[in-house]
């Protein structure tokens, strides 16, 4: 029997292609309504006194959601977006249309995953149906790992390499041929054609088209070697930003990598690129696991960091106004351009933590406002592990940033392009006793 109206709760699975749950709600609804709510907490300032999401993530958002309306629209649907909290949009929805069963992929954030519970329990007459839609396994794959999950990195992925789950991760799905109609009186989303500031352009067809260049090309067989530049774009895979809102699933990657290995060969460049989105995958499971305590000063090992916060320190470090040129050139680029590399990211993170001595959930909220990739396991989880209060068993990472400059920019020329030399010669405008420092 046909559920009679259906509602996908889209989040981070912003793409047709690869999602299983578009597939259910075509077998099995006679109405459709496809849903993504702009939480206008976003935009406000939160704990830490920055918005959730800032301009040009914000855009990239905008664009994917676009883009998603257009592919909806060729399958017979279009994507309703409600400017409403999630639990009073999803309320009026409920009322309004009759909905009996809710789509929704499992998503690795404490707040969202509370508003789906909050919704079942105000509703437990519905019917509910989730899927891992934005991970390279099922949770029944890695029952094991689920229910206890390894402390580190390393033990995640010796299990996955010695079970050769690699192997059963499934083929991505082709997008449905068609789906249920939405109810005539839903209303539609005009759309504003927005330029990118970047070459990051969101929606799934600009993330596959990306994808499939970098894999025509070599420049996966030397990924091992350039993934540590700075600022070039070929250097590193870029498949973040995408990644991050679900435009592209990581088995769409995984299958676009097994295809280039078996056309140009496997090596430890192509190999790496596999063991990136393993990293991914276990902050996913991770955050999963240890839900609030993600958000923790002392993260899941209940250490206290001694460290504080110095909002003049604060401040110098979100502007590239430092004493260590490497980082303040990596910051400006964050707020120029929405990105940094990943080694950028280890670098300010490890100042901002031991040279500056911040609070570092301070740094991961600036992170989520920037970074158009903002992925809440990812960030929050790499955050943790470089303050000692994460998945590192060997605690502190602390990056000699000297002797990172000499490796990483020996010439100079990324900082003198950001330029990162610029620093006004103060770090605090006042002392231990708060007294103004002349």
């Amino acid at each position: 029997m046909k559920h009679r109206v259906g509602l996908i709760w889209f989040e981070s699975d912003l793409r047709v292609a690869d999602h299983p749950l578009l597939h259910l709600a075509q077998q099995e609804c006679q109405q459709l309504i496809c849903l993504y709510c702009v939480n206008p907490k976003w935009f406000k300032p939160n704990r830490y006194g920055l918005r959730s999401i800032g301009e040009k993530r914000w855009q990239f958002l905008q664009q994917t959601l676009a883009d998603l309306d257009q592919q909806l629209a060729n399958l017979g649907q279009h994507l309703f977006v409600s400017y409403e909290a999630p639990l009073a949009a999803v309320a009026k929805l409920i009322s309004q249309y009759g909905i009996d069963v809710i789509y929704r992929s499992h998503h690795s954030g404490t707040y969202e995953r509370q508003y789906y519970d909050i919704v079942r329990e105000r509703y437990p007459f519905l019917d509910y149906v989730q899927a891992d839609a934005t991970t390279l396994f099922e949770r029944a794959q890695l029952a094991e790992m689920v229910t206890e999950l390894p402390e580190s990195f390393s033990k995640f992925r010796k299990h996955i390499e010695g079970s050769n789950l690699r192997a059963t991760i499934q083929t991505p799905l082709a997008p449905p041929t068609q789906l249920p109609p939405p109810p005539t009186t839903l209303g539609r989303t005009t759309w504003v054609n927005q330029a990118s500031p970047t070459e990051f352009v969101g929606g799934s067809r600009a993330g596959l088209t990306h994808i499939h260049n970098y894999f025509a090309g070599s420049f996966a067989q030397t990924y091992k070697q350039t993934r540590n530049a700075l600022d070039n774009w070929n250097d590193s895979t870029k498949f973040s930003a995408w990644l991050a809102v679900g435009a592209v699933s990581p088995r769409q990657i995984l299958f676009q990598l097994t295809t280039h290995e078996t056309e140009q060969g496997a090596n430890d460049s192509t190999y790496w690129i596999f063991i990136e989105l393993l990293w991914r995958e276990y902050f996913h499971w991770y955050a999963h696991y240890h839900n609030k305590k993600l958000f923790a000063f002392e993260g899941i090992q209940q250490r206290r960091p001694t460290t504080s916060f110095y909002p003049a320190r604060f401040q110098k470090w979100c502007q590239g106004n430092t004493p260590y040129p490497i980082v303040n050139a990596c910051m400006k680029q964050l707020n120029e351009t929405g990105y940094m590399s990943n080694r950028g990211r280890q670098l300010v993170a490890s100042c901002f933590v031991h040279e500056l001595g911040l609070d570092w959930r301070y740094g991961a909220a600036y992170f989520e406002q920037q970074l158009i990739d903002y992925d809440v396991a990812a960030n929050w989880g790499n955050w943790q592990y470089l303050a000692g209060v994460g998945a590192d068993p060997r605690g502190h990472r602390w990056f000699d940033l000297a002797k990172q400059t000499s490796m990483y920019d020996p010439q100079g020329e990324f900082i003198h392009r950001w330029q990162g030399n610029t620093f006004d010669a103060r770090l605090d405008h006042i002392d231990a006793a708060d007294w103004p420092i002349s």
